[in-house]
């Protein structure tokens, strides 16, 4: 058995989602999901009636967080565009920010 005090310092932290509906759900299945007591959770389900504010809110919150590590974003033209400029001026390493592709749509590098 593993000694706990040799864990990561990293331990517990969660991977939070920005994406349509049909990504979140899948992250939501594999276990990512979490709301905690206070009702805050670690995705934001993106579909045509959320606003850019709430999308740059969702991002601000998720990277000033203390339990995330990772932030996935959809690179889907109007998820991961909305906030490029957010995302092009975030420089921690941590939460790192990933963005990737939608089930309908293919991962460009270029962006």
């Amino acid at each position: 058995m593993a000694d706990p005090s040799a864990t990561n310092s990293a331990d517990g932290l969660m991977i939070a989602v920005i994406a349509d509906e049909d990504t979140v759900t899948g992250f939501l299945l594999a276990g990512v999901g979490n709301v905690d007591a206070r009702r805050k959770s670690n995705f934001l389900v993106v579909d045509a009636k959320t606003t850019v504010p709430d999308i740059e809110a969702a991002f601000k919150d998720f990277t000033t967080r203390g339990d995330i590590a990772i932030i996935l974003i959809s690179q889907y033209v109007w998820i991961a565009d909305m906030i490029r400029h957010l995302v092009h001026n975030y420089t921690k390493p941590v939460p790192a920010i990933l963005e990737i592709p939608s089930k309908d749509h293919p991962y460009e590098p270029e962006k």
